[in-house]
Formats: C-alpha cells, sequence, structure tokens
C-alpha cells in the first residue's frame, strides 16, 4: 500500500479560493436569472466516476496513482485561460491541493489520463510536487473536487510555481468555476 505523509497546513490562498467560488457561483447565477441566454455553467466530467461517485482506485495513491481523464464544456467567452484544481476540502488540518495545473488554453477541452491538460503549467501541490497526487484519505471517506476556473487573463507562472502562489494567482483572476466531486475511502 503506497502512502503519503500529510501536512495539517492551511494556506489563506485556499481560503480565498473557496470565497472565490461561492462568489462565482453567485454572480453566474444572478446573470443567468437577468439574461436566460447567459452562457451554460462550466460543467466538468470524466468517463471514470459520475458525480458524487467513487474515484476508481486506479487514479488514487492504493492504484497506479494517475489522473483520470476529465472532459469540461460550457467555457466563457470572456475566458483568456483556464485553470484545474484539485483539492480534499476533508483533510484533518484544512484542504488539502492535490493537483494544480494553470494558464491551460482556453480551447483546451480534455486532460487525458495519466496526462496533463494541453498547453497547462503545473503548480506545486500540498506534497509539494509539480504533479498529479490522487485520493488518499488518511481515514474515512473524503471528498475529492476536480475543479475547473475560468480565469480572465493567464496566470504568467512557471512550472513548478509554489502552491500558495498559484492559488493566489488564481484566485485574482477566476471568473467562473464547474467541478466534479468524486468520493474515495481510505483502505
Amino acid at each position: 500500500m503506497h502512502v503519503r505523509n500529510r501536512v495539517t497546513t492551511v494556506g489563506a490562498a485556499t481560503a480565498v479560493l473557496v470565497l472565490v467560488g461561492a462568489t462565482c457561483a453567485q454572480g453566474h447565477s444572478a446573470d443567468r436569472q437577468r439574461n436566460p441566454h447567459a452562457d451554460k455553467p462550466i460543467t466538468v466530467s470524466s468517463k471514470a466516476f459520475d458525480q458524487g461517485e467513487t474515484v476508481p482506485t486506479k487514479f488514487t495513491c492504493d492504484g497506479v496513482d494517475v489522473s483520470p481523464t476529465l472532459h469540461w464544456r460550457h467555457i466563457p467567452k470572456k475566458a483568456e485561460a483556464l485553470a484545474l484544481v484539485v483539492d480534499d476540502p476533508d483533510a484533518p488540518g484544512g484542504t488539502w491541493t492535490h493537483w494544480v495545473v494553470l494558464d491551460i488554453p482556453r480551447t483546451t477541452r480534455v486532460s487525458h489520463e495519466a496526462g496533463v491538460p494541453k498547453g497547462g503549467v503545473q503548480a506545486e501541490n500540498s506534497w509539494g510536487d509539480a504533479s498529479y497526487g490522487g485520493p488518499c484519505p488518511p481515514s474515512g471517506t473524503h471528498r475529492y473536487r476536480f475543479k475547473l476556473y475560468a480565469l480572465d487573463e493567464p496566470t504568467g507562472l512557471d512550472e513548478g510555481a509554489s502552491l500558495e502562489t498559484a492559488l493566489d494567482a488564481v484566485a485574482e483572476h477566476a471568473t467562473e468555476h464547474g467541478q466534479l466531486v468524486g468520493l474515495y475511502s481510505a483502505k
């Protein structure tokens, strides 16, 4: 069994992303009420699992630990870039970030299994690695949020940017987001 050390620190940037997500969702909902023909909400999906279902072991620390194929639709016309953030809000010390990919071109619509979205730049995750680290809860069942953000401009950050810097940049430039939530239980 593959086990990872967990650091139990929470960055202020994570709290900002939660607030940005709530603000984006509220703002988008209000826009749709005023204009029913506004862009549809961003949707994120995977053939590996559906919303609220278990993430297959293959994509976790108990398996091969590779990223699942993800698809997204309904990217806002005003988006200049995209960012993908995968996190666990149920981690003991606060939200644990598993993957951050920045500056994905707005025309990219898929992240292939074990790959990085075409044109994207990986920042550090909570383990300090600029790569995907799959679900790996220490106990119980956790939620894993695969979130795609529309950005008003690219972050301009380099491969391996620090987690805090990356999450701050996403929080600063996010205008809308969509997410797919999967579950995984400790083995």
